[in-house]
């Protein structure tokens, strides 16, 4: 049976996009306060956020961030040239490049994750709703599964 696209469907993505979009702009203004552009501070984010082994390179940032190559370069040259992070050559053939946080990098970044933890705190919930309503089966789908298991059942 196909599942069908409900006008409950719809307002339950709509909340959820909405919600997203909130605490968005709420990071955006968070960032540039802290006199960084958001992608700055989402590059620095991820950078310090990397999963243990993973190694701090451009493209791994590029691929997180999802973003381009030339464009997270371009991110990094501006961070590094304002000494929040700083390059470091790596790797056996010294041709690997490395980006870490400066001691200016990680405290910016810790007053701007702060915020951002206390902001979750108050617009979790929402979020957190939005998103449970539109996980949630649809009425079809869930007549669907029920008609397949009755005749399993029979089986």
């Amino acid at each position: 049976m196909k599942e069908i696209v409900t006008l409950a469907n719809y307002e339950a993505l709509a909340e959820l996009r909405h919600q997203i979009r909130r605490f968005l702009s709420f990071s955006e203004r968070a960032a540039r306060k802290a006199g960084l552009e958001p992608r700055q501070h989402q590059l620095m984010l991820a950078l310090k956020g990397l999963p243990r082994g993973s190694r701090p390179r451009v493209g791994e940032l590029a691929e997180r961030l999802q973003l381009r190559h030339h464009s997270t370069v371009e991110l990094a040259n501006r961070l590094a040239a304002r000494g929040y992070i700083r390059r470091m050559r790596g790797g056996e053939d010294q041709r690997e490049v490395l980006l870490s946080l400066t001691p200016k990098g990680e405290q910016v970044l810790r007053g701007l994750s702060l915020h951002h933890r206390a902001e979750l705190r108050m617009q979790g919930p929402a979020l957190l709703a939005a998103l449970e309503r539109v996980m949630r089966p649809t009425e079809n789908s869930r007549r669907s599964k029920k008609t397949s298991l009755r005749s399993k059942r029979s089986s």
